[in-house]
């Protein structure tokens, strides 16, 4: 494959209002989920800072000064705003910082709503009901090396996993490309990580070099024994991709910011063990859309299969995987299935709900 693939990683070209963690290695790397039924939080916004053009990092703390909920690096939280919504953002604090949640946030041009309230509305002071953090992009602690990539927008899991390592004393390695300099995050203190470690940070800016940062070659100067992550736009996930095939697939780890935009194919018959409850799910429609159609209430929040939320443990059938959370191995087990986007081969799918 031609280095002609590879792609400008500009900030602006990440979905926002989507900025939910999604394609991972198996459960082995610390997945780590939100318990079930677990409330929101009260946090209240304690600050807020401009971290580039068009980024804002927000801190939110609990009004009382108590430690907030442990979290994994790689982890996101969802966000409730007004009007009804619902929107997942990555924690770029390490996860010994237990006093705030500190996310970053783009103002993303096509915003949905999310981005935009965010970089436009919010205050400190304001309080915000946040559910508590959910990781389907998890950190491999004890890797021989980490090498990340990250494409504007997508440093910000990829920090709280550097900010992990430096913590632990393990070696790493970043490839963070963006347009300009103006469009990129937390560059004096990614400039002051190299500065203690030289040759770990590796800086792309589109307008300076007159090309897109080569990651097909980048990659393949990574060790194979390495873990390499990549988040970013989906033509840099698409060519980060192709970069690792010759990898164990254990040692890649991808997280999208938006959804396959496939549906199911098929009619069947969804059965809600718990609740003694069967609904007909029609071709062409999720489970999700189907149970709120019958009134059941389900946890939920991107819609895409990206975020993890909806994850439902299944009983008996066949899944028809639409999301890009699980990995190829974990969809071929049956045993999880992502309600919002997702179907059944099978006639009958069961889940424990």
């Amino acid at each position: 494959m031609s280095e002609g693939l590879d792609i400008a990683m500009a900030s602006g070209a990440h979905a926002s209002d989507v900025a939910t963690p999604g394609v991972s290695g198996d459960h082995a790397a610390g997945r780590h989920s939100t318990p079930a039924g677990a409330e929101p939080l009260a946090l209240r916004v304690d600050a807020i800072r401009q971290v580039a053009e068009t980024i804002r990092s927000i801190e939110l703390v609990a009004d009382d000064a108590a430690a907030l909920p442990a979290f994994t690096a790689g982890a996101h939280i969802n966000l409730k705003l007004p009007g009804g919504l619902s929107r997942s953002y990555s924690l770029i604090n390490g996860p010994e910082m237990r006093d705030r949640y500190v996310i970053a946030v783009n103002r993303d041009v096509a915003s949905r709503g999310g981005s935009a309230y965010i970089n436009e509305k919010l205050q400190v002071g304001d309080v915000l009901m946040v559910d508590p953090p959910h990781n389907t992009f998890p950190l491999v602690e004890d890797a021989e090396l980490s090498a990340f990539f990250a494409g504007g927008i997508g440093v910000t899991p990829i920090l709280s996993m550097i900010r992990r390592l430096e913590a632990l004393g393990r070696p790493w390695k970043l490839f963070y490309a963006a347009r300009n300099r103006v469009s990129a995050a937390f560059l004096i203190e990614l400039e002051a990580l190299d500065a203690r470690e030289p040759g770990r940070v590796h800086l792309h800016f589109d307008d300076e070099a007159g090309k897109v940062m080569p990651l097909l070659k980048l990659a393949a100067g990574i060790p194979k024994a390495a873990h390499v992550y990549c988040c970013g736009p989906a033509r840099m996930i698409d060519t980060f991709k192709a970069s690792a095939g010759w990898r164990p697939q254990d040692n890649v780890h991808v997280e999208h910011f938006a959804g396959t935009n496939g549906r199911p194919t098929q009619d069947f018959t969804v059965v809600l063990k718990r609740q003694d409850k069967e609904f007909f799910v029609p071709a062409g429609q999720s489970i999700m859309e189907t149970l709120e159609a019958n009134g059941v209430r389900v946890a939920h929040s991107c819609r895409e299969g990206v975020c993890g939320t909806c994850e439902t443990v299944v009983l008996e059938g066949e899944c028809d995987h639409k999301d890009n959370v699980l990995s190829p191995r974990e969809k071929a087990t049956n045993k999880l299935i992502m309600i919002c986007c997702s179907g059944a081969r099978s006639d009958r799918l069961v889940l424990d709900l």
